[in-house]
């Protein structure tokens, strides 16, 4: 069992070990390929197909199944790498070690938001953007959205979504409003003078490439990512008695029916179920 620790504990050197096995699977075409299936389950609650990734129940199980997927494919180049994590409620600064030069790099100049600092620089030749291209190659952020400001999650607006004892809601996507920790951690449950919360929020607040479909070319969100994982556990360890929903396919008739994965359905690409990705003991732990 290997240990996923904070980024702002790692040394220098696990630092360059993470982005240069990172580097590398962008080398070999492994890490498009990622960004590619994150972009191709990213279904919004307007199409009337499958929801697997997002504005769905199965946001965390999918999503801890991508990430074991992407670390083991980071431990095919260095078997001592793993996924660090971003506590993004402590380290809420664009200041803060995470965007060092030495690690994810800093955010965007201010004329075409291009980030030209760190091992993920277009400049430095190692990282040209080829998913979902719109208009440059270079990776993009914006880090706080100067010209109309936005802060990272509170912890207060963590302990939020955190106090719910209940996984998720009718009607299963981004509209529900009958409470559930999934869809306010996820964080399209805001008050209507909010548009985001929490996970979402984080997207927005870094801004470029990391506010689509395609948001894995930047590779900040891999620790986003396993800071959400870790808050899955801490939810279910604060409501022990509270399991996925919906546990059982929905009935027929039910417009979700079909469009969102119960308990023991299998979440494509992988053909996994939620129940399966409930837990992670012997693979790895947070620290």
């Amino acid at each position: 069992m290997y240990v996923r620790q904070n980024q702002k504990n790692l040394t220098g050197a696990q630092k360059k070990r993470f982005t240069a096995a990172v580097i590398e699977l962008k080398r070999n075409g492994t890490y498009d390929t990622f960004v590619r299936t994150h972009d191709k389950y990213f279904v919004p609650d307007r199409d009337r197909k499958l929801r697997v990734g997002h504005m769905s129940p199965s946001f965390f199980p999918w999503h801890r199944c991508y990430l074991l997927e992407f670390e083991r494919r980071l431990q095919s180049v260095d078997s001592g790498v793993t996924i660090p994590y971003w506590d993004w409620t402590a380290d809420n600064s664009p200041a803060s070690s995470l965007w060092a030069d030495d690690f994810m790099g800093g955010t965007g100049r201010e004329s075409d938001r291009q980030v030209m600092t760190g091992p993920f620089a277009y400049e430095r030749g190692n990282w040209t953007v080829t998913v979902g291209v719109t208009e440059a190659q270079f990776l993009t952020r914006n880090l706080g959205r100067p010209q109309n400001p936005i802060s990272l999650p509170t912890a207060a607006e963590l302990q939020w979504a955190l106090d719910d004892p209940v996984y998720d809601s009718a009607p299963w996507d981004s509209t529900a409003e009958g409470g559930g920790f999934r869809n306010k951690l996820e964080g399209w449950s805001a008050p209507k003078s909010e548009k985001w919360r929490n996970h979402n929020k984080v997207h927005q607040w870094i801004g470029g490439h990391m506010t689509g479909g395609t948001s894995p070319n930047d590779p900040v969100f891999w620790l986003h990512h396993a800071f959400v994982d870790l808050l899955w556990d801490r939810w279910q360890q604060k409501h022990p008695g509270a399991g996925y929903l919906p546990a059982a396919p929905l009935e027929l008739g039910d417009l979700q029916r079909g469009r969102v994965i119960a308990a023991d359905e299998l979440m494509p690409p992988w053909d996994v179920s939620p129940r399966e990705m409930l837990g992670h003991q012997g693979l790895y732990r947070y620290e």
